[in-house]
């Protein structure tokens, strides 16, 4: 039997995923988390085949939720979900040792065959998620300015965009305010943006924050 961890903050979700999970007789869902602490909690108390991983949680970002598990359990494999697109956040995730990366819209058709397929060792990437991974190897390929950024970068730019401040920020993504203002003058030179309000508006127009 295959043992899940379930990270979402939504409650409708984690209902969701376990709705498509109870459709089979392999897998199971041996728990569930609402934010990255408490999921790192349950991690350091029960063992699991696998974690479904939401890229957007309340206390700490997905990415820097699966770079901790990864430092605590090397081995576990995760798959990150989001409601974002392969071409936002797919490639990033994977390069942040994530096993695959199933959008939440496609779950119902993808996720049980993303776990069998990670379960047993291999990474599960979408039909879109191997496309954009091509694009992003090509040499010749166009960088969108947003894909310039390192990930505490791009996690920066997002918060922003959300309205957090330098401190809630910091707080967030455990170093200093200082830190993070260093971050936000270095994503704006690389995007070239001048201000938060500019910053916000490229988000939504990328489909970066919902």
């Amino acid at each position: 039997m295959i043992r899940l961890l379930i990270v979402d903050d939504h409650e409708i979700v984690r209902r969701g995923l376990r709705q498509i999970v109870s459709e089979t007789s392999d897998i199971e869902v041996a728990a569930e988390a609402g934010s990255s602490a408490e999921a790192m909690r349950l991690l350091r108390e029960n063992t699991y085949d696998l974690v479904l991983l939401d890229i957007s949680l309340p206390d700490k970002n997905g990415v820097e939720t699966l770079k901790q598990i990864k430092r605590c359990k090397p081995g576990l494999p995760v798959i990150m979900l989001s409601m974002h697109a392969e071409d936002e956040f797919g490639v990033r995730a994977l390069k942040a040792k994530a096993s695959g990366y199933v959008n939440k819209k496609s779950a119902h058709e993808q996720l049980v065959a993303a776990i069998r397929q990670v379960v047993a060792g291999r990474r599960y990437i979408s039909p879109d998620l191997a496309e954009e991974l091509a694009r992003s190897l090509g040499e010749s390929s166009e960088k969108r300015p947003h894909e310039l950024l390192s990930d505490r970068e791009f996690d920066t730019l997002r918060m922003l965009a959300g309205g957090k401040s330098l401190t809630e920020i910091a707080e967030s993504l455990s170093i200093s305010p200082k830190t993070v203002s260093v971050y936000r003058t270095r994503l704006l030179l690389k995007m070239k943006l001048k201000n938060n309000a500019e910053i916000a508006l490229y988000a939504l127009k990328n489909g970066l924050i919902e």
